[in-house]
Parts: structure tokens; sequence; C-alpha cells
């Protein structure tokens, strides 16, 4: 018998032809979100983290275009896989809330079958209110993984050159939708490990109730072979991943305000 989510073939739906600029797609992913993840990254971000390993999405105009029909034809072999490891499909980037409707979309008929959906942001909504299509987009949405950089605004915009403003406005957003949220935050020696900025982050993350657990993820530089293509200097050269016992410290930070910590 057929895996239900084949009838999505079988849909006249004109939305499933909509296009979507996609950089790359993992078919096997393990770290973004439960169980074996399908990854779609689209293309496109107007944050220019200093430490990013995907300098590659950050232009708009670049990537793939793919319909939904497409991406569902890829995902649809390795549904088995997903079923087995109570997995489901990841949206990353660049910035998927640039594409929002693609991704809204995508992820209607993908809900519809029962798959579980994950949304990974840094949670870039400009302040001109919240419309009708995010809402949609996150009532298909089963989970979202948000990318806090900083919790100071004029650290996050030395880091980002975005402030930080849109991101924690989208956290008390979803905090009032009931929208589960794993917390990603990359610890960079000398930029986001002070313990003081920790300590503020633990205590906005205490507030929302809908944080089911924190991801600690030390800063790398395998990404910097992607400036040197783009001949951009690597804003971070010469800084080290933190140390463990770094991370333990920040660890304890946040588990001193009840929130669950992954390394």
């Amino acid at each position: 018998m057929l895996h239900p989510a084949f009838e999505l073939y079988n849909r006249a739906d004109d939305a499933a032809h909509l296009l979507g600029r996609v950089h790359s797609i993992e078919t096997c992913g393990a770290v973004d979100g439960p169980g074996m993840r399908f990854v779609v990254f689209l293309q496109g971000c107007l944050f220019r983290c200093q430490y990013c390993h995907n300098r590659d999405t950050w232009d708009l105009n670049k990537g793939t275009l793919y319909s939904v029909t497409d991406i569902l034809t890829e995902i649809l072999p390795y549904i088995p896989f997903i079923d087995a490891s109570n997995g489901g499909v990841t949206v990353s980037g660049g910035e998927p809330l640039l594409q929002k409707q693609f991704v809204r979309v995508l992820f209607k008929l993908l809900h519809q079958q029962g798959i579980h959906t994950c949304l990974d942001t840094n949670g870039y909504v400009p302040d001109t209110g919240y419309d009708l299509e995010l809402d949609k987009l996150l009532d298909c949405t089963d989970l979202v993984l948000l990318d806090i950089k900083h919790i100071n605004e004029q650290k996050h915009i030395q880091l980002t050159r975005v402030t930080n403003k849109y991101t924690l406005n989208f956290a008390k957003y979803l905090q009032r939708h009931n929208k589960p949220i794993w917390i990603r935050y990359v610890v960079v020696p000398g930029v986001t490990d002070d313990k003081e900025d920790v300590e503020r982050l633990a205590e906005f993350l205490a507030r929302r109730k809908n944080v089911e657990k924190l991801e600690l993820l030390p800063y790398h530089s395998l990404g910097v072979h992607k400036w040197a293509a783009y001949s951009d200097p690597y804003p971070l050269a010469g800084v080290a991943p933190p140390s463990v016992e770094k991370i333990e410290e920040l660890k304890t930070i946040f588990e001193s305000y009840d929130i669950d910590v992954l390394i």
C-alpha cells in the first residue's frame, strides 16, 4: 500500500506550482529537528552574520527555482525513512521567512498528510504587522528552530548588521501562538559568550513557556572557504572555538533558569 503522501500527486492545486529559490537539499539531515529530516535550504538572507557558514545563501537572486511539486517529488522517496525515525521535513536557509508563501504551501500539503514540519529561521519579520500569510504558515508548522544571535541589540548589529528586535518580537509572537520552539545559540569567544549577556538571554527565554530546549552550538570556521570564494575577508579570522569549560559554564547559566540545554 502506498504511503498517503503519494496522494499529493493527485491534487489539482495551482498553488503547488508556486516557485521558490532553493540553495540546496539535504536528504538525511540529523541535526535540524527530531528524527531524520529532509532539509530544504532556501536562497536569500538579509542577515550578515560574521560566522555564517552559508555565505553563498545570501544573494536573493541566486539559487535554483523549484516548484512545490518539485520539492514534493524529491521528498516522497524518503517518506519511509522519515516515518521510521519519527522525523519530517525542515525548511532552512538562508532565511525561509523571505519566501513564506512558498514554505506555507509546501508545509500545508505535508501537514495534511501527517508529515512533521519544522521551520529553521532567524525570525526576520519586519515591523509591518504579522500578515495572514505568516499566520497560515505557522498553522501548518509543527516546530520552529529559532536562531537568536545576540540578546544585546548593539552587539547583534555588530554581529549581523541587523537589529535583534525582529527576532525577539518573533519569539514573543510564537509564544502568543503557543508554537513549540527550539532555540539555537552560537557561542563565539569574545562575541556571544559574555556571562551578563547570557544571563539576559536566559531571563528572556525563561519567560517563553513554549521554549522546549536550547542548543548551544560551539563556533566553528568551516565556512571560511565560502567567504574566500566571494573574495570577502572573514570577519572572525583567528578566533578559536570555545573551550569545553566555557560551554559548560554557559550551560549551567541556562539550566539555572530551568532551560533544557543540548550540547
